[in-house]
C-alpha cells in the first residue's frame, strides 16, 4: 500500500514538475539569462585599459544620479491611506469621487504629461489665473524639473495605491472600531493601536508597489521634468548611455544597478512586514 502510494507520489511530482517547465522556461530566457548577460557585458568597459569595476565606479561618481521615487512614494502612500481611511465606511457620493480619483489610470502616461504642461506650466492655465487675480508677480516654475515630474508620478500611482488601500482597510471588521469605542479609545488610539497594525501589511505591499512603479520613472523625467539635469533619472542615464553615446556596456551597468536597486527594495521590505508584530487577521474580514 505504501508502495503504491509512494508511485502515485512521484507521478504526481513528474506532472507538476512537466507543467511548471514552460514557465520556468519562459521566466529564464526572458528574465534570469538578460539579467546575467547584462551583468557580464557590464563587465566589459568600452574602454579597453579601464578596470573590470570602471563602469560601476563611473555610475557612482555620477553627480546627475537623482532619486525621484521615495519622496514620491511616501506622498502617493500618505494621500491613498489619509483618503482610503476616510472612505472606508463609505460616504456621499462615494461612488463618483472614487471614479474622480482614480480616472488618471485611464488617460495613459503621454497624455497626462501634456495635460500637466498645459494646466502647471509657465504659461499653463495656473499661472495665467494667478497672475490674472494679481497672486504672483511672475509665473510659478512647476514643470520641466522635480515638481512636475512628481506631479506626474502622483497622478500615475496615487490610483492604484488608493485602490488596493481602500479595498485592504473596507475589509476589515468594523466591529473592532465599535469594541474600542466602547471601551473609551479616541480615534487617533484606534488608529494607532487597532487599525494601523492591520493597515501594516497592505500598507508595505502598496508601499513597494508604488515605489518599483516611480524607480525608473522614463517618460514623464523627459516630457516633464529636465533630462539633462535635476531629473535625469537612473533609466534616463541607461537610454543615453545606450543610444546616445552607443556604451551598452555602461548601460548594462545601470541596468543592472537599477534592478539590484528594485530587488534590494522588495527584499527590505519583505523582511520588514515579516518582523511587524501583526495581529491575526483571520476573522476580521466583514460579516
Amino acid at each position: 500500500m505504501a508502495r503504491i502510494r509512494s508511485e502515485s507520489r512521484s507521478e504526481l511530482d513528474l506532472v507538476a514538475i512537466l507543467c511548471l517547465a514552460p514557465s520556468l522556461l519562459y521566466v529564464f530566457a526572458m528574465f534570469v539569462y538578460p539579467f546575467l548577460y547584462g551583468i557580464y557585458i557590464s563587465l566589459q568597459p568600452k574602454k579597453r585599459d579601464a578596470g573590470v569595476f570602471s563602469n560601476y565606479v563611473a555610475f557612482f561618481n555620477d553627480a546627475y544620479q537623482y532619486m525621484l521615487a521615495l519622496p514620491t512614494t511616501i506622498a502617493v502612500v500618505l494621500v491613498a491611506l489619509f483618503l482610503a481611511y476616510g472612505m472606508r465606511r463609505g460616504i456621499w457620493f462615494e461612488r463618483t469621487i472614487t471614479t474622480i480619483l482614480v480616472l488618471p489610470i485611464s488617460l495613459g502616461v503621454v497624455f497626462l504629461s501634456e495635460g500637466i504642461l498645459g494646466f502647471y506650466g509657465h504659461n499653463g492655465w495656473l499661472n495665467q489665473l494667478l497672475l490674472a487675480v494679481g497672486l504672483i508677480q511672475n509665473p510659478l516654475e512647476l514643470t520641466h524639473n522635480s515638481i512636475g515630474v512628481i506631479f506626474s508620478l502622483f497622478m500615475q500611482n496615487f490610483p492604484f495605491c488608493f485602490l488596493m488601500l481602500l479595498g485592504y482597510i473596507s475589509g476589515i471588521d468594523p466591529s473592532l472600531e465599535s469594541s474600542a469605542r466602547m471601551l473609551g479609545a479616541g480615534p487617533w488610539t484606534i488608529f494607532r493601536r487597532v487599525m494601523f497594525p492591520l493597515i501594516a501589511p497592505g500598507l508595505i505591499i502598496a508601499f513597494a508597489l508604488v515605489f518599483v512603479m516611480s524607480f525608473a520613472v522614463f517618460p514623464s523625467a523627459v516630457m516633464v521634468g529636465q533630462p539633462a539635469g535635476s531629473t535625469r533619472t537612473i533609466s534616463i542615464a541607461a537610454y543615453q548611455q545606450a543610444f546616445e553615446q552607443y556604451d551598452m556596456s555602461y548601460a548594462s551597468a545601470i541596468a543592472v544597478i537599477m534592478g539590484l536597486c528594485q530587488l534590494a527594495a522588495l527584499v527590505v521590505i519583505v523582511l520588514v512586514r515579516r518582523r511587524m508584530t501583526i495581529a491575526t487577521t483571520m476573522g476580521v474580514g466583514k460579516r
